[in-house]
Order: structure tokens, then C-alpha cells, then sequence
């Protein structure tokens, strides 16, 4: 199952929170952040908790939103070259999904930063696709990972390596 942690805004448009506080999810990468960019259309931004990887999608049709977050989040993987097993495995584990309220205040502050530079981004390349700019996003140097491996792009190929040789 996964975990999305909402913020309010987002929460009014997608649906009530049903995940508890504590609830993980089976997902490896464990929970991910997400909040609503007021763009024409409507954009969806999504926060891995773990590794602070971005992720990008439309927000409409609400109806289907926790079904496309597993296969955005399945492509953002695929695209930073995620080995194909485990991309099966995390999209198997999405199947499911509970939006809950946010928890880790670090987390949407870094969900704060990266809403204010893809409006950058998108400012001076209008025609910029989802994918790339939130791979352009995950380059970005992000101060809880400083001690660590600085940005999330980064922090996910560390992540990745670390659960393959653990399995």
C-alpha cells in the first residue's frame, strides 16, 4: 500500500485522509508528500519521504489521482534508471494507495522549495514536460540531505543501492 501524505490544500480536492499517522505503507521507498501546484491545468507534486525525489502529474481527473500516482511515480523511477525489478515491485505495492496528513514538516518544507523553483523553471520554459522538469528538480541540492548525498537524484541512486544489496 501507499502513502500519501497531503497537505490541506490538496486534501480538499482529492479526498478525505483515511491513512493514520504511523501507517508506512509496503512501498520500499516508503511514504511520499504531495500537494496541489494552482497551474492551468492543475499539477499534483509529489515528495518521496526517504530520498526527497519529485515527482510531477496533472491532478485531474481526481477520480483516477491515486492510480496515475503509482504510474508516475513508476516512470519517474524508469527515467533515473531504477532497476526494472524494483520498479514492478514498488508499482505493485502502489496499487493501493491512502492519501493521510502531512507529518514531516523537513519534508514539506522541501515540498515548499521545489513548488517555487518549478514555477521558475516553468517561467523561463513554458513547454517543459512534467517529467523533465521535475528531473530537473530532483537535482537540486536539498539542505537534509547535505549530509548525506546532497540531492535527491542522488540520494535515490544511494537508496537503490542499498535495497538491492539488501535483497
Amino acid at each position: 500500500m501507499l502513502i500519501v501524505r497531503a497537505t490541506k490544500k490538496l486534501l480538499r480536492l482529492a479526498g478525505p485522509s483515511i491513512a493514520r499517522d504511523d501507517d508506512r505503507g509496503t512501498t520500499l521507498l516508503g511514504p511520499w508528500y504531495a500537494t496541489v501546484l494552482f497551474w492551468r491545468p492543475r499539477i499534483v507534486l509529489l515528495v518521496n519521504e526517504t530520498t526527497l525525489l519529485p515527482v510531477l502529474l496533472p491532478l485531474a481527473p481526481t477520480a483516477t489521482l491515486s492510480s496515475r500516482i503509482a504510474e508516475q511515480i513508476s516512470t519517474a523511477l524508469t527515467v533515473r534508471q531504477a532497476p526494472a525489478a524494483f520498479v514492478d515491485q514498488e508499482r505493485q505495492h502502489m496499487q493501493t494507495a491512502q492519501l493521510g496528513v502531512t507529518a514531516n514538516r523537513s519534508v514539506v518544507g522541501v515540498m515548499t522549495e521545489f513548488a517555487r523553483l518549478a514555477e521558475i523553471h516553468r517561467h523561463d520554459d513554458p513547454t517543459v514536460d512534467l517529467v523533465e522538469l521535475a528531473v530537473r528538480l530532483a537535482a537540486t541540492p536539498c539542505s537534509p540531505l547535505y549530509s548525506r548525498n546532497v540531492s535527491p537524484d542522488r540520494e535515490l541512486i544511494a537508496t537503490l543501492q542499498a535495497i538491492t544489496t539488501s535483497h
